[in-house]
């Protein structure tokens, strides 16, 4: 009786985990991610997998469907030299590829940029990630754009001090 008991139970757990391991179901209704694709909440980072040809100036030397590279120009902050361009048109709700280069690479621990005012209120943060030596990602313009909005850059360094500077958009 035991022996049919430990059976039964043994039987029970192995259909119970044959189920649960079955349970992998894809929704048929949401569709799949695709590469390129952007995920844009809060204080964010994000990959793509576009490959974007950037040459040494910091010039692109293709489209890519971005728009025209627009050199923002290059600012001395704190101890850094801070380069920045864009990609397309600024407009708001849309969204803005951004390159900076700090000392003419990718130094500090981390940078971010905005597009707004100095205090980002009504702004979402963009943490970028080095791609091609120096730092990129896309970020968010606010909707409506505050009057006298700029591009802002905010380095993270070793230290954790951190420098911000503003560039005109």
């Amino acid at each position: 009786m035991k022996t049919m008991t430990e059976l039964l139970g043994v039987s029970c757990c192995a259909l119970a985990l044959a189920a649960f391991a079955g349970c992998e179901k894809k929704d048929a209704a949401a569709p799949a991610a695709k590469a390129g694709d952007h995920s844009h909440d809060g204080d964010h980072a994000h990959d793509h997998d576009h490959d974007h040809a950037h040459a040494e100036d910091g010039k692109m030397e293709k489209d890519h469907g971005h728009g025209e590279t627009t050199q923002l120009g290059e600012q001395k902050a704190g101890p850094y030299t801070v380069k920045a361009s864009r990609d397309g048109d600024v407009k708001a709700g849309g969204d803005v590829p951004v390159d900076i280069w700090v000392d003419g690479g990718a130094k500090g621990k981390s940078v971010r940029f905005w597009f707004g005012t100095e205090d980002a209120k009504g702004s979402i943060k963009a943490k970028c990630e080095v791609e091609d030596g120096h730092w990129h990602t896309h970020g968010e313009v606010p909707d409506p754009m505050p009057e006298g909005s700029k591009l802002w850059v905010e380095i993270e360094g070793e230290d954790g001090t951190k420098t911000v500077v503003g560039f005109a958009i």
